[in-house]
């Protein structure tokens, strides 16, 4: 049932067989893959629904006003503050992400040697995700064609949807690619879109293939959000309840420590509420997942729930991202734009012995947004247009490189509560700086101008680099060994019997794409184990 928004005073007496603490890519996937059991499931969400207005289209609204960014700031490791980009609704950073679902490839759940230190490998394999890679890319309405792109692993089935089809500047761009010796693919993402022939959208389409798919919320419900896929469907079950505007502050204990028995949750006026269920499930993003887990500290766990090993909060990754905009000879006139993605280069070059990651198509920029980028541009080469030109001209690339795991890089809190984030920003930089020679040396046979490829620094929201927050990873990872990590291969705490950790919180590395598909993977497979374990009916 929906409680939106949620009253002052939910009722605190029932007890529940699952709590779900969040609503993003883990949270949402898991309350959907429950919701079909017959148990009770609750589910808590610190944010209430997106509201539904037009500035949720609006370049200006969203990147340049932020306005529906969190507002509140963390804290470097100087003791600075910055303002994250996280977004607390229903649907969590989903509702904001560019929905663009790759799974990791094989060599990722492996040992690699980058040119700057060690990404671990992880205690499953990709085999071991492969069913459930396939299962959520089905879910939430993946269109792509498996076997374009160079460095993906074996597949058991193929997308249930085709590709989006590239647009005229963007097929062009594919074509020049390939004159590169170079294999472009189409991006794999989650759009409610049916297509015609010439992929424009049908009349039956949800998706209207316009140029707000990336970084903005959905209007029309037509992007592949946790909100729209899961959270939305569970709730059509009776034993699913979705409290919003409960911010958990802690969990608690039983006398042996060994039980989580309450949720504690501040309520919007103030106020507290407590809840009550057999297994509690915490998804709120690596850093807040890890400053709960932190801030729950007892007598039985002086250093935080689940950190017996002392690695809760540390490992933290958030990709080597750049977000970048060439300028195109000719007027580039696509509205959707992100539909291209080249991993040539993932695992290596010929001029680079160590992985360099990928590229990938934004969305396309506005006027509004190089209006706003303007200001970052202060002493670099930017093209003499007006705005609105430029814009017409922009060809807009996302460079993903890996982020190490360094122990260093971690989530603290002071005396006070608040989040402070240590992060060594030259961490493994060396990658997707060679990453991004590699493009720059090409632009001119893709007909762009050579000297024009300008940060693209409001796509992350940022006013500084420890604020791209969009990929955050690591922070309670999982692994076999309670001696070095904080979560067993179900996700389970290993110091804990009932507490589950279902964010991107439990990588052990992060790879060079886009962890969301692997965290909705991870959440259907720990779905089914905690199915399993309260002997209920297969999940939905």
């Amino acid at each position: 049932m929906y409680d939106e928004p949620a009253g002052p005073h939910p009722d605190t007496g029932q007890h529940y067989d699952v709590i779900v603490i969040g609503t993003g890519a883990g949270g949402g996937t898991l309350a959907y893959r429950l919701a079909g059991t017959g148990k009770r499931i609750l589910i808590l969400e610190r944010g209430g629904y997106l509201p539904r207005e037009r500035d949720n289209w609006d370049s200006s609204a969203v990147f340049v006003r932020a306005k529906y960014r969190a507002p509140e700031l963390w804290y470097d490791q100087n003791g600075r503050t910055f303002p994250p980009e996280v977004n607390y609704y229903v649907g969590g950073n989903t509702k904001f992400y560019g929905a663009a679902l790759f799974r990791l490839r094989p060599e990722d759940f492996g040992e690699l040697r980058h040119h700057d230190g060690i990404s671990p490998a992880w205690p499953l394999s990709y085999q071991d995700f492969e069913p459930y890679y396939t299962q959520a890319e089905h879910l939430y309405l993946v269109h792509g064609r498996h076997g374009e792109d160079p460095t993906e692993g074996p597949t058991s089935a193929q997308y249930a949807h085709p590709p989006v089809q590239h647009e005229p500047r963007i097929q062009q761009l594919s074509d020049d690619l390939e004159k590169q010796g170079l294999r472009p693919f189409h991006l794999p993402i989650g759009v409610n879109l049916t297509q015609d022939e010439q992929g424009r959208p049908t009349h039956r389409s949800a998706c209207i293939r316009c140029d707000r798919v990336d970084g903005f919320p959905c209007l029309l419900g037509a992007k592949s959000d946790s909100q729209v896929i899961c959270v939305d469907p569970a709730l059509e079950h009776p034993d699913v309840t979705l409290v919003t505007g409960a911010n958990v502050r802690r969990l608690e204990t039983d006398a042996d420590g060994r039980n989580v028995t309450n949720v504690v949750a501040e309520l919007p006026d103030g106020s507290s509420a407590s809840f009550h269920g057999d297994i509690v499930a915490v998804a709120c993003g690596a850093v807040n997942s890890a400053a709960l887990l932190l801030r729950s500290a007892n007598d039985r766990h002086p250093r935080g729930l689940a950190n017996s090993s002392d690695v809760v909060g540390r490992h933290y990754m958030r990709h080597n991202n750049l977000a970048l905009m060439a300028v195109s000879h000719e007027p580039n006139d696509t509205r959707f734009q992100k539909t291209l993605a080249v991993n040539d280069w993932y695992l290596g070059a010929d001029d680079f012995d160590y992985p360099l990651g990928g590229i990938q198509m934004l969305g396309k920029s506005d006027a509004e947004q190089i209006r706003g980028e303007a200001p970052h541009w202060a002493g670099l080469a930017s093209p003499d247009m007006p705005f609105e030109v430029l814009a017409h001209h922009a060809v807009d690339f996302w460079l993903c490189g890996e982020d190490l795991p360094d122990p260093g890089n971690r989530v603290t809190l002071d005396s006070e509560g608040h989040i402070h984030l240590a992060l060594d920003e030259t961490n493994n930089i060396t990658a997707v700086t060679h990453l991004r020679r590699k493009l720059q040396s090409i632009l001119g046979d893709l007909g762009m101008h050579r000297h024009y490829l300008l940060p693209h620094t409001l796509y992350l929201h940022k006013g500084m680099p420890i604020g791209a927050t969009a990929h955050q990873a690591g922070t309670v990872r999982f692994g076999n060994d309670p001696r070095t990590s904080a979560l067993d291969t179900t996700c389970k705490v290993h110091d804990l019997d009932n507490l589950y950790v279902v964010d991107t919180s439990f990588f052990p590395s992060i790879g060079a794409v886009n962890p969301s598909l692997t965290a909705i993977a991870n959440a259907l497979r720990v779905g089914d184990h905690i199915a399993e374990r309260l002997g209920a009916s297969s999940p939905a």
